[in-house]
């Protein structure tokens, strides 16, 4: 009898396993802005706390090779909303930077291609995806991807809560009320950004808990300006203190990088963060819909370690945001989906941005006439299958950032990546990521036949999607500075640093 029973057991939850992943999911898409991989416990950092998320890590599935589609916000955010790359959207800068050639001031070797302010409305969003489903569709926070007229709720989104065309938290408290932003009201003195986006998708939540729900949550952290709430600022002051922590610089040219974790306010807002994804698991739990609740999180470009403050450092990832090397590009990923997915996984599967518009079309069986560039995950969330190993992920970014980063293009494939920067495109890099994870040994001189065949790759790609190049630059001086050299002190918030002994750069 207590075999039949155990037997009977089993045989209900293997039941209900599988009309639990037959259901559409609700969905719940947390974007973090400028979070770098390491940034989290989960990924190795020993000085930011993200419990959390960590728990997402431990009950879901980490990637440790996840991408974004650009290393800098809206050309990924772009990405993920479409499941297109960028160049095929036109949006390939961050919006807000010179959007013509002509209006180039720097003093750069070539001029930047120009690129789309705003992303069209014939796009198909995953909100009108997911919608056509009979989902209903929710958005808070950053937007970033055009002016009114073009924010979320002209791109299938039902609720807006803080999405405009604004790239960070510009009003005058900033990270606390008042926000001065047009589509989030002003809350009461103290009141702190993230809590109150996470409140905003809480109560989202509730409201639709009995049909499917399309909820996603875009942080404005960790982007500028930094600003932390004083606890966290002097919790993390006191642990670097008791640490012996200080700050560490290499070199990335032109550019100084950081090298250790220790930036007090930055944690603070990072553990913020946290806290706010903290607040959304507790509202799936309070309302039994953590099962069939698939909640994805990850950021669009590496952390911020050269320029603003240069407040994280992805070591042992080489550079940050804006620069094609894998500290700016190469994200955290996890996906929880306890109907379908094997809790405390770590799959090496590289997957990029343009791949979580296909997975939830898969997964919601949603209807859409779009082309699409991404491929759905569920085959490696679900354990039946996985993508190609040697499937090729692309990159390309003709623009000058405001990191130091310059104009180029990229391509991995399986554990090849070759980076071509436009300024000097006779002079590729070649870097084995299994073998050199911090792309310090550059290959291409000894690999000839890989780089031609890896560059043939890239060229193809980029003229299938219409990829478009930047230009010389007639008004390019050589004996001033350089365009890409970090702005004067004070320029962009940050202050004077003292160089500590680190190993430059190759």
């Amino acid at each position: 009898m207590i075999r039949l029973s155990i037997l009977l057991s089993a045989c209900f939850s293997l039941s209900f396993q599988a009309v639990s992943a037959a259901a559409p999911p609700n969905i719940v898409f947390f974007l973090v802005d400028d979070l770098g991989q390491r940034d989290l416990g989960c990924y190795g950092s020993t000085f930011h706390e993200t419990p959390n998320v960590d728990r997402l890590a431990r009950e879901g599935a980490l990637f440790t090779n996840a991408y974004a589609a650009c290393p800098v916000c809206s050309p990924t955010r772009a990405a993920v909303q479409t499941g297109r790359w960028p160049q095929r959207t036109g949006v390939t800068d961050y919006i807000g930077a010179p959007l013509k050639p002509g209006l180039w001031k720097r003093n750069t070797r070539l001029l930047p291609a120009p690129y789309q302010d705003r992303l069209a409305h014939e796009e198909v969003t995953l909100a009108e995806l997911l919608k056509g489903a009979g989902y209903a569709t929710f958005f808070a926070g950053k937007w970033h991807l055009g002016p009114e007229g073009f924010w979320p709720e002209d791109q299938g989104y039902d609720f807006n809560l803080g999405g405009v065309d604004r790239g960070g938290p510009y009003g005058r408290g900033k990270y606390f009320t008042p926000y001065d932003n047009p589509r989030l009201p002003d809350g009461p003195p103290g009141e702190h950004l993230p809590d109150r986006l996470a409140t905003e998708a809480c109560k989202f939540i509730e409201s639709k808990r009995h049909r499917p729900f399309f909820a996603f949550f875009s942080f404005y952290d960790v982007h500028t300006p930094l600003q932390a709430r004083p606890d966290l600022q002097a919790k993390y002051e006191a642990k670097r203190q008791k640490l012996g922590l200080s700050a560490q610089w290499g070199r990335e040219e032109p550019r100084d990088v950081r090298l250790v974790q220790e930036h007090a306010v930055y944690a603070g807002m990072v553990e913020a963060m946290d806290q706010a994804v903290g607040k959304v698991l507790a509202k799936l739990d309070e309302l039994k819909l953590a099962d069939n609740t698939l909640v994805l999180f990850t950021s669009d470009n590496g952390g911020l370690s050269t320029s603003e403050g240069s407040p994280t450092s992805n070591l042992p990832l080489r550079g940050g945001k804006g620069w094609l090397y894998e500290g700016g590009i190469r994200e955290p990923l996890l996906i929880r989906w306890p109907a379908m997915v094997k809790p405390g996984q770590k799959l090496d599967t590289p997957v990029c941005s343009v791949d979580y518009f296909a997975t939830f079309k898969d997964l919601a069986s949603a209807p859409t006439t779009a082309k699409i560039d991404g491929r759905s995950l569920r085959p490696v969330l679900e354990g039946s299958g996985f993508l190609p190993a040697d499937r090729p992920l692309f990159w390309h970014y003709p623009h000058y950032g405001n990191q130091g980063g310059a104009p180029g293009a990229a391509i991995r494939k399986g554990d090849w990546k070759l980076v071509v920067w436009f300024e000097k495109p006779d002079a590729p890099e070649l870097y084995n990521l299994a073998q050199d994870l911090g792309e310090t040994r550059n290959l291409a001189g000894q690999e000839p036949g890989r780089v031609k065949g890896l560059r043939a790759e890239l060229e193809a790609w980029q003229k299938d999607v219409g990829a478009l190049m930047p230009s010389a630059n007639p008004a390019f001086d050589p004996a001033q500075p350089d365009g890409r050299a970090a702005p004067a002190a004070g320029k962009t918030g940050q202050r004077p640093k003292k160089k500590a002994a680190g190993k430059a750069r190759p």
